[in-house]
């Protein structure tokens, strides 16, 4: 499964059962909520027999929102609400279902703006939280991040795994920590609403995921290699780069968003990501430089003190409980790769 058009035809996720539904995205500007507001539209169009799937795409800019959606309007059933996730005060939306991707996602803003990093999280989700309750929706997913877990397990490896249940190491007196303790915080806030007032909140912690649709300007490490490859430039690490994780192709994030809002149980967490992809970073980058054939690019280290990264970390994650509603990725990492090179050669 490979692009968003075949994950609807393929009919796995269930999105029949949003037909005449309004689905609220939040972030729908950003790689993962523009992908999960494209995905119901598709569905839209592939299916004029039914009645449409009202999608609300929530964004900062109603004119980058609607550059973002471009081809799309309103009778495929799209619509455009303009608001700040970190000033909702007044902002007023019904919905039935609401993916809440709407965050901030590059360590550099993370250490620049900690407490506009922290604030959007608090704020934004208890706005969407509230309009839930307020409206009585049917189900509520926030997109978390494999981040709350810190630095997870101190050697790398897998004979141990991350369950949703276990409790890392964040450091909060650590400025970088504000994303991930803000994630945390969050996390609690879909809990307490759960259980105070009856809100179908659920959460999914997401692995770095990446894959069409990420822009140019991406500065996460993963779009500096696949970049580095095209411009025939050598992978430039800044650190020893034996931090290890799982990371998670675009689509497949899609679908685990859409398996959790549908049939994830209320109050729940789930683990998404593909335990195949697991590697250092430095045998990622590795790996990535052999994938052009004709002009493997060289690794080299230029490290550097006190960048904006996390910690030296190890975090493989057990994603058992996603599976059992059905969900399995489908992309490992060459192959995420090669389709993020080629669509970053496309949108260069």
């Amino acid at each position: 499964m490979k692009t968003i058009e075949e994950l609807v035809a393929s009919e796995s996720v269930g999105f029949s059962e949003l037909s005449g539904r309004r689905l609220l995205v939040t972030g729908s500007t950003g790689l993962i909520g523009s992908l999960c507001a494209k995905a119901a539209l598709v569905y839209n169009r592939a299916h004029p027999e039914v009645e449409p799937i009202g999608v609300i795409a929530m964004a900062r800019n109603a004119e980058k929102a609607q550059r973002v959606f471009h081809g799309f309007s309103e009778d495929d059933g799209l619509s455009i609400l303009e608001g700040d996730l970190a000033r909702p005060e007044g902002l007023d939306v019904a919905f039935d279902y609401a993916v809440h991707a709407g965050s901030p996602t590059a360590s550099e803003f993370f250490v620049s703006h900690p407490v506009e990093t922290v604030l959007t999280a608090i704020d934004g989700t208890n706005w969407v939280l509230d309009q839930a309750r307020r409206c009585d929706a049917r189900s509520v997913v926030f997109l978390s991040s494999m981040e709350v877990y810190g630095q997870g397990f101190p050697e790398p490896g897998m004979k141990r795994l991350l369950t949703e249940e276990m409790c890392g190491d964040v450091q909060p007196l650590s400025v970088r920590s504000c994303y991930s303790e803000a994630k945390r915080m969050t996390e609690n806030l879909c809990v307490d609403y759960a259980s105070e007032y009856d809100v179908n909140a659920k959460i999914l912690r997401l692995a770095q995921t990446f894959g069409p649709g990420v822009t140019w300007d991406d500065r996460r490490v993963f779009a500096l290699f696949a970049k580095s490859v095209i411009k025939g430039q050598d992978i430039v690490l800044k650190t020893t780069a034996q931090s290890t994780r799982m990371y998670l192709y675009t689509v497949d994030a899609v679908a685990a968003i859409f398996a959790v809002l549908l049939r994830g149980e209320k109050g729940a967490c789930y683990n998404a990501a593909n335990p195949a992809t697991y590697c250092s970073v430095a045998d990622m980058a590795a790996m990535v430089s052999e994938l052009d054939e004709e002009r493997p690019v060289s690794v080299r280290f230029e490290l550097e003190e006190g960048l904006p990264y996390m910690p030296e970390h190890h975090l493989p994650l057990d994603v058992s409980k996603l599976e059992a509603l059905g969900w399995a990725p489908t992309m490992d990492l060459p192959d995420m790769f090669r389709a993020l090179i080629e669509s970053l050669q496309v949108a260069r």
